[in-house]
């Protein structure tokens, strides 16, 4: 394992956690690997007595922090910490699975790589998922649509694409001229049981075009607006060539080629392991592989970079191609994003805040709660006992695995660690080999070095990130007779109230 920073804790604190309860380590027989007793996945985990208990992560608390704001002769203003040349930055800008917790937003991950000085920003980025409410983290963060052009989407999912609508709304009021890419899943192929049963267009290109045409009205609306750069833009052929992009790339519609309001798809066959992103120039390769989520259709990402490494799986049932992608022909990976959700009853006994769980048949309501929540893990989720033996299959095993998709507090977080514990003993303290994403963590990994864990430090009330803008803006699409934007060219200003000295000031004040 890698350095860790010497402030973290060396051990986790349970605090007061689990009294007055015994802890019994639950698992997940999966097939290969030595039988369990059927008293070994009869273990519950109780929170604890007081639901205050449940209100805390503490090790979030507990990392260092990586400030994102400087204190200017009294006044606070946004910056953005600057990458080290070797470094993978992964942040996490969302971390939870449904339903909404004010906590955490949906899933979303930031990951850049080295440092470009003459653009002041990341050598490469991207948006690996982009679910409800991570916006607002992303400008928190000083990430802007700029910087958020390339997004990977694992599956389609609201929890993982919500926010590519704010995304791609916003990027050309702020500083994203350019198209946006998004890349994902083809169709899933499935014939639907209900007469005639058509097979859906279900893919990331039939999404994108709808998604587009749905956004009409704001997108003309904003408009006035320049939505483009006056240099012209690489031709598609050349995007293609520079990306490594498996197909030419192409608008979804009638938008310019290069506009910021070209919604670019790159539909990748999620039946097969392939190449999604290979950028000569920056070092950057993106693999994608197939997972199993709830529907076919489903895929996870491999990010390679000066020797680092790095998996993001998005939402599978364990599987045996993430393990062999962590495996990575055998010379393991560093970091190991993947998912993991409470036990059935844990997540039943959360939701009606209940200090342990009931026994069958005595609470209809509870009964109904834990058969759905149990049902919908058989289709699509990975258990925590489950991902304890992902790990104890991965050989050289990473670097830092990173659980996410789940509702982290300190106590479902102990009694995870307590069934990963039962698969992988060796495992270690909370944020040795094993660490629980929560928003705004941020993990760094160096090229020839160690591993960091470290907590963003934000201002709940600052504004977006100051644009950057890197050539002159192209003529907006709605445009005086002198190339000027025209904000009055799709509005009836009959019954406008003007600015002059007996109403308002134009100013605004």
């Amino acid at each position: 394992m890698a350095a860790r920073n010497q402030s973290l804790p060396e051990r986790w604190t349970r605090r007061e956690m689990l009294q007055g309860s015994g802890v019994a380590l639950g698992a997940l027989v999966l097939g290969a690997g030595k039988a369990r007793a059927a008293s070994d996945c009869d273990g519950r985990c109780y929170p604890p007595p007081a639901e205050a208990g449940r209100q805390r992560y503490t090790y979030f608390d507990q990392l260092p922090p990586l400030r994102y704001y400087q204190d200017r002769n009294g006044f606070l203003s946004g910056v953005y910490p600057p990458l080290e040349h070797n470094e993978m930055r992964i942040t996490f800008m969302g971390s939870a699975i449904p339903p909404v917790r004010r906590a955490q937003q949906m899933m979303s991950i930031f990951v850049e790589v080295g440092w470009d000085p003459k653009r002041n920003r990341a050598l490469d980025e991207f948006v690996f998922d982009c679910g409800s409410g991570v916006a607002a983290n992303f400008g928190a963060m000083e990430v802007g649509y700029g910087r958020m052009d390339k997004v990977f989407v694992t599956h389609l999912h609201g929890d993982h694409v919500s926010d590519l609508t704010h995304i791609y709304c916003f990027g050309c009021a702020s500083d994203r001229l350019t198209p946006l890419y998004v890349f994902g899943p083809g169709p899933s192929g499935i014939r639907s049981p209900r007469p005639p049963h058509p097979t859906y267009d279900d893919g990331t290109s039939a999404f994108c075009r709808h998604l587009r045409e749905a956004l009409r009205w704001h997108t003309e609306s904003f408009s006035f607006q320049p939505t483009t750069y006056a240099a012209p833009y690489p031709t598609p052929r050349e995007i293609q060539q520079r990306w490594g992009l498996p197909a030419l790339p192409a608008p979804v519609a009638d938008d310019p080629w290069g506009d910021g309001y070209a919604m670019v798809p790159v539909e990748l066959d999620w039946r097969k392991v392939g190449v999604a992103y290979d950028n000569r120039a920056t070092g950057v390769k993106i693999t994608h592989f197939p997972v199993i989520h709830c529907r076919k259709g489903s895929i996870g990402y491999k990010l390679e970079w000066q020797g680092l490494s790095m998996i993001y799986t998005g939402d599978t049932k364990p599987e045996r191609v993430s393990i062999e992608q962590a495996r990575n022909g055998g010379r393991g990976v560093d970091v190991f994003v993947h998912e993991m959700v409470v036990p059935a009853d844990v997540w039943a006994m959360q939701v009606m805040h209940l200090p342990k769980p009931l026994p069958p048949g005595l609470n209809k309501q509870w009964d109904e709660s834990v058969s759905r929540t149990i049902t919908v893990q058989d289709s699509s989720h990975t258990p925590q006992g489950a991902f304890g033996y992902l790990l104890s299959r991965i050989e050289p095993r990473p670097r830092l695995a990173v659980a996410t998709h789940f509702p982290v507090s300190d106590d479902t977080v102990d009694c995870a660690m307590a069934s990963v514990r039962q698969h992988v003993p060796d495992i270690g303290p909370l944020g040795e080999r094993l660490t629980f994403s929560f928003d705004r963590m941020v993990i760094s990994a160096y090229a020839g070095g160690g591993i960091v864990q470290r907590r963003g430090e934000v201002l709940d009330f600052g504004s977006s990130p100051l644009p950057q803008v890197y050539g002159d803006e192209g003529v907006p699409k709605y445009h005086d007779a002198n190339g000027n934007p025209d904000p009055y060219a799709q509005i009836d200003r009959a019954q406008e109230i003007e600015a002059g000295p007996e109403t308002y000031c134009r100013s605004g004040y």
